[in-house]
């Protein structure tokens, strides 16, 4: 009897099993969503894969809005529902979360077994609060606020921070640099801050044709002028959220950076710092608020396993 657990994201999906509360890690297998039409047929491939496992739970991250036991992934035409993959694995208790969801629950396992990376201390001495944020910058972007319970155990909060505006500072960065109606198309915060955000900030500061994050990541890398300006002013505009979200949700146990976005800032934390620390009004709690990059690729489904007990 097995433990299904699944991470499904924009670009890929993850799935595992896991037996008697462990995952094991030679069933971790990655699917490109491209290569399918619908979610259930990645979950069918995996179920195929593996020898059709005797599944008695199943627990899934999305990345996109859950509500009721369904969810939609943001930047996929892909559905979900609790119903649905009950009846497609037979397995008697079934729960989707939402993909940052999964990362919070998976903080406690992260701490505990070094899926961390730190990327700056804060003081020894300070007061802490029982409260954590995780900050997912990849192909979309989105929250999860952690509470830890006086009873022992945490609380894992929903959030759609993506689809909130962005803060007026910023905005005023954007218009400042490109104009009103440039930066008219950076909508959300998602539209900022996720791939494609990067991806449309450097279009638009260079006046050239938008090019994948990924490719500006290695132009960076390899030393190339614009692509180094556009990366430092993302980051300084990543400090300046982050900034934002430590005064929204207090993070003095930790701020917890994820995704592929996530890790190229991880490299610029000196940039990154000095936005985070540049407004003198409540600074204090942003100095005291530890970072930590999550560098585990199975975290998500730490999470899903941990959200099942």
């Amino acid at each position: 009897m097995a433990v299904l657990l699944g991470d499904v994201g924009g670009t890929n999906a993850r799935f595992a099993l896991a037996r008697n509360g462990v995952i094991d890690t030679e069933t971790v297998t990655k699917y490109r969503g491209d290569d399918y039409a619908t979610f259930d047929d990645v979950v069918r491939q995996f179920l195929v894969d593996h020898d059709q496992p005797r599944v008695t739970s199943a627990s899934v991250a999305a990345a996109g809005p859950v509500s009721g036991g369904r969810a939609r992934l943001t930047n996929r035409d892909w559905d979900m529902t609790e119903d649905g993959l009950a009846r497609l694995t037979d397995a008697d208790h079934v729960r989707i979360i939402n993909d940052l969801t999964a990362l919070g629950y998976a903080t406690p396992t992260l701490r505990r077994e070094g899926g961390l990376r730190e990327l700056r201390q804060a003081p020894a001495n300070r007061i802490t609060n029982g409260q954590s944020l995780v900050v997912g910058l990849g192909t979309g972007f989105n929250v999860c606020a952690v509470r830890a319970l006086p009873t022992g155990g945490i609380i894992a909060m929903e959030a759609e921070e993506g689809h909130t505006q962005l803060p007026a500072n910023i905005y005023r960065i954007l218009v400042d640099l490109m104009g009103v109606k440039a930066a008219a198309q950076f909508t959300s915060t998602e539209e900022t801050f996720a791939g494609r955000g990067l991806s449309h900030l450097h279009a638009a500061r260079t006046k050239t044709t938008a090019v994948r994050s990924e490719e500006i990541a290695k132009a960076a890398e390899a030393g190339e002028a614009e692509a180094i300006a556009t990366y430092e002013l993302f980051t300084d505009m990543v400090g300046l959220l982050c900034r934002e979200l430590s005064m929204r949700f207090m993070p003095l146990e930790g701020l917890f950076l994820a995704g592929s976005v996530g890790r190229s800032i991880a490299e610029r934390m000196d940039r990154f710092e000095r936005s985070f620390l540049a407004e003198p009004y409540m600074r204090h709690i942003a100095e005291n608020t530890p970072i930590f990059l999550i560098s585990d690729d199975m975290a998500a489904l730490h999470g899903c396993l941990e959200a099942l007990s």
